[in-house]
């Protein structure tokens, strides 16, 4: 089980918790649990990545282990610790403004 932490405002559209649990096929890869998260709740399709590109949305950041992984490719393997479930991938809104 590959634990997801989302924002508030994910929350409140997909109608859950701070945390999801999702089996992933395969390797724990942004794009495998992003796959789950979109296919469980098809409500989020488009809101964390753009559906053509696959690309994160400019307002979310990736965070796992303590580690910024936005910037990492999609098919960017995910750390031992959050394919075991041990820690949770977090979905974070960034904060912007002047």
């Amino acid at each position: 089980m590959i634990r997801v932490v989302l924002p508030h405002h994910l929350r409140t559209l997909a109608r859950v918790g701070a945390e999801v649990e999702l089996e992933v096929d395969g390797e724990a890869t942004q794009r495998s649990v992003l796959d789950a998260l979109e296919a469980h709740y098809p409500m989020l399709r488009g809101t964390i990545r753009d559906q053509g590109t696959q690309q994160r949305r400019a307002f979310l950041r990736f965070f796992a282990c303590q580690e910024d992984l936005s910037h990492e490719s999609i098919d960017f393997v995910l750390p031992s610790a959050v394919a075991s479930g041990e820690e949770p991938l977090m979905i974070v809104g960034a904060i912007a403004g002047g």
